[in-house]
């Protein structure tokens, strides 16, 4: 039998169930019961100070295995998702071999099976991401796929992405766009001054947008659902925005880095600020703030891509793109409700709620009878982010050394405590 817990005095946030007052949780058998079935012997934990909210979920995560495991494992990456709070992470199909298969699924969610947080596989759009033939999404919906996505590539055959689509969603599939128009995106780093000053060959806000727009249009005209990735710039936000009051079905992520950094981060050539999309102006990080606050953005993602150092110090142009996240996303969007731009209710939507939502999973609540996937947040902890203190097994954070306020100290999955800073 597993252990029960009682979480006392900690502040409940659950948006779900419009809940948010300081009181009790349950936990037995791995699930949350309600708090007058507490006549059983438990363990108490003194969630005093602190907030008590449903499992944090990333959805945009590359955990490296099969293939890179020099990178991160499964087994490192969930536990640092567990570090930084996630109780679930959704990791994309870009391994080697691709995951356009159910042997791959099968192997990934295999090894899962003793994993910190849990897994939900995404499987390749097309075979090998070649953006040329769709994989079988029966077969990997069946398996154990939540959504297909060409994460790394964009789907270049608009005609490939409108099949996609209207075939996903007869499996309940969500469908991820990586929206990029490669022909425009041949530079290492945001195209503007800082790029020119650094004699950088820089990437446009176009080269996002252009197929931002096309994925809103194909959704508006299938009628088909379609998630947005990784959103970078204004004029994105502003066709997200759009969009949604036009009744589109797009949904759409953002990340920390992208409302904490501009490219200005790049000076000195620094690669742990080299990625894809690149940072941007202070401009479009205003906007995607902007587009946290208003409803614009469903979720926070971090797309979470470890490299090691044989990757990363290299010169700038050969770097690979890519940057950790897991293990400072909490704290950065903590930030967001000190600056007045979210309030705690709307993070824990970006952060747990809605990532549940768009990929269709049972989570993303504190309900009686919800697997007790629980994370408890002291939002005043602060703490310094030194390589040192880093799960991952790669350690490529432009926020390296930087004081950061506010952390997971407990997170439980299932019922299993993964992390515990309450000892």
């Amino acid at each position: 039998m597993s252990t029960c817990y009682l979480i006392k005095n900690g502040r409940i946030i659950d948006p779900k169930n419009s809940r948010d007052e300081v009181g009790d949780l349950l936990i037995a058998d791995g699930c949350i019961v309600d708090v007058r079935e507490a006549g059983r012997e438990v363990v108490e934990i003194d969630a005093a100070d602190c907030w008590v909210v449903p499992g944090l979920i990333d959805m945009h995560v590359h955990l490296r295995e099969p293939g890179e495991e020099y990178k991160e494992d499964i087994l490192s990456g969930t536990r640092a998702a567990a570090a930084g709070g996630f109780t679930g992470v959704a990791c994309m199909p870009n391994t080697r071999p691709v995951n356009d298969t159910r042997a791959v699924t099968d192997m990934i969610l295999e090894r899962a099976e003793t994993a910190s947080a849990r897994v939900y596989p995404v499987a390749a759009i097309s075979k090998g991401s070649n953006g040329t033939s769709l994989t079988e999404f029966g077969e990997l919906r069946e398996a154990g796929a939540v959504a297909v996505s060409d994460d790394g590539l964009p789907v270049r055959d608009s005609q490939l992405m409108r099949r996609t689509l209207e075939y996903a969603a007869d499996f309940g599939l969500a469908v991820i766009s990586h929206s990029e128009e490669i022909s425009l995106s041949t530079g290492s780093m945001n195209e503007g001054e800082v790029s020119t000053r650094l004699g950088l060959k820089g990437i446009p806000t176009a080269a996002e947008s252009i197929m931002v727009y096309r994925e809103i249009a194909l959704a508006e005209y299938t009628g088909k659902p379609v998630h947005i990735a990784h959103v970078s710039t204004a004029m994105s936000t502003d066709l997200i925005r759009s969009a949604k009051k036009r009744g589109v079905l797009v949904s759409a992520e953002t990340t920390p880095h992208y409302f904490t950094l501009t490219h200005e981060a790049v000076e000195g050539y620094n690669t742990n600020a080299k990625m894809n999309p690149p940072l941007r102006t202070e401009e479009d990080r205003q906007a995607i703030r902007e587009g946290l606050a208003d409803g614009t953005f469903d979720a926070i993602a971090t797309d979470h891509a470890p490299h090691s150092i044989l990757e990363k110090e290299v010169e700038f142009d050969l770097a690979a793109n890519g940057i950790i996240g897991l293990e400072t996303a909490l704290s950065l969007s903590l930030s967001l409700i000190r600056d007045g731009v979210i309030d705690e209710r709307r993070m824990v939507e970006l952060l747990s709620v809605n990532p549940a939502a768009i990929l269709g999973l049972e989570a993303g609540t504190l309900s009686p009878g919800a697997a007790a996937d629980i994370t408890i947040i002291n939002p005043n902890l602060e703490f310094q982010y030194t390589e040192d203190q880093v799960v991952s097994k790669s350690k490529n954070s432009p926020f390296l050394d930087w004081t950061l306020q506010g952390r997971a100290v407990l997170v439980m999955v299932g019922g299993r405590i993964t992390w515990n800073l309450l000892r």
